[in-house]
């Protein structure tokens, strides 16, 4: 089932505790292939690239233990095997690429597909990762149909030779790899232009659970010393910041009360000013964050008036990336333009042309750059969604602030994050359902 049928014009009202980062997860747990100690993992969501994954490491004889219910996850890599002329990594999800320097620090060796993917961004070449393995002594070859990545052992003893490195832009799956790496190699390790994201942070707090020390977490220069012993224990995830959001902004654009469950509201300063853009105030109490707006949506006017409303979204401490979607649906509702900046990916607003379904009135400046000219009255519409998670949400959003039917089509990347999206949206009062393709 791919699409969501929607029968908006409720207000949403009610609490949500969201599920963890699967930008978070999802680099943890090939992170665990480097220990062969037990480890338990809290906060897991059921989401199909966490699915993968745990298949993943069932094919090459780990043993999995997931409680479902509880989000409760227990790995023990003890007797993981590796062989490169039957085990692949798959190319539906783009974090198999981190599951390479944990495999080439046991075994020595890994092989991925040649063609990784992941959300429809635009082009996402795989260059600085290669790049990376390389640095730390790697050799990179196109075997048919995939990549091969061998590494060997050096003087110092380990498979992995240590590096000093510098981004050519702070990319967090890159910066993950490095760490991945780094820890393996035997030696001082150190990283400049570091993505430093909430999630990149959990990866890098998780990676001293298990006895690694690096310095500069959360900075733009990570230092590792590597070589240490990896032991196990347990280790229980944040809430997604994006989740949180995403769930701030449904109860905002329907003009509804929603109260989310949030740890870490030290994530938040940057993206409370942007709601505050439209007009809508976000506070922080006691574990939980809620968005309350005192009339409807509307673009402020900056204090530079003959200037537009900005919202510029570039890698962390930047307003992130991924959220941009969510807020663009906000734009659309709110009385007034503002214009959005997607600094990173050269594809990521093709999507905006379905809006006008809705009666929505964008413009695209550039691949980069659109205005919304907000406040215009709409109407329920079927809308198609790129392979994009939260433009998939962005358009549920805006068909549930509309009274009447809307269907969002190709709505199936909303699994890869959200366990449970469905079910939390009809808790809030919200009538809808996942149907399947005509």
């Amino acid at each position: 089932m791919s699409n969501l049928i929607v029968h908006g014009g409720t207000p949403l009202r009610g609490r949500i505790t969201p599920s963890a980062n699967k930008n978070a997860v999802l680099p943890v747990l090939c992170a665990t292939l480097l220990t062969r100690e037990p480890l338990r993992l809290h906060g897991v969501p059921d989401i199909t690239d966490v699915r993968k994954i745990l298949d993943i490491f069932r094919m090459l004889g780990s043993s999995v233990q997931m409680d479902q219910a509880t989000g409760t996850l227990s790995l023990h890599h003890e007797h993981t095997v590796f062989d490169p002329a039957q085990h692949r990594l798959p190319e539906e999800m783009r974090s198999s690429i981190m599951l390479i320097p944990p495999l080439l620090a046991r075994f020595g060796v890994a092989r991925l597909e040649d063609n990784v993917k992941g959300c429809t961004l635009g082009v996402r070449e795989i260059d600085p990762h290669v790049e990376v393995f390389q640095r730390f002594g790697g050799t990179v070859e196109r075997a048919e149909g995939s990549l091969l990545v061998r590494s060997s052992h050096n003087s110092k003893g380990g498979t992995l030779t240590p590096t000093d490195h510098w981004l050519d832009y702070a990319s967090v799956t890159t910066t993950e790899n490095f760490v991945l790496c780094a820890v393996a190699a035997n030696g001082t390790s150190t990283l400049t232009n570091a993505a430093s994201e909430p999630h990149v942070q959990e990866f890098c707090r998780f990676m001293v659970m298990l006895g690694a020390r690096i310095d500069g977490i959360g900075t733009s220069r990570i230092t590792v010393q590597g070589g240490a012993a990896l032991g196990g224990g347990e280790f229980r995830f944040d809430e997604d910041f994006h989740e949180i959001t995403t769930f701030l902004a449904l109860g905002a654009i329907t003009g509804g009360d929603v109260i989310v469950r949030n740890s870490a509201p030290g994530n938040f300063p940057l993206i409370d000013r942007t709601f505050a853009k439209f007009g809508v105030v976000v506070t922080h109490e006691d574990g939980w964050s809620r968005a309350h707006c005192p009339g409807p949506l509307k673009v402020q006017t900056p204090f530079t008036s003959n200037v537009l409303t900005k919202v510029e979204a570039a890698p962390w401490p930047y307003f992130p990336v991924d959220l941009l979607p969510i807020f663009i649906a906000l734009g659309v509702r709110a009385q007034g333009n503002c214009m959005f900046w997607n600094k990173v990916y050269d594809g990521a607003l093709g999507w905006t042309g379905e809006l006008s379904k809705f009666g929505a009135h964008v413009f695209s400046s550039d691949p980069h750059r659109l205005i919304t000219f907000g406040g215009n009255p709409l109407s329920p519409a079927l809308v198609e969604s790129p392979y994009i998670i939260r433009v998939a949400i962005a358009l549920f959003m805006v068909a549930a602030s509309i009274e009447g039917r809307s269907e969002i089509r190709n709505a199936a990347p909303i699994r890869r994050a959200h366990p449970r999206f469905v079910e939390n949206l009809r808790s809030l009062g919200v009538q809808v359902e996942w149907t399947s393709e005509e």
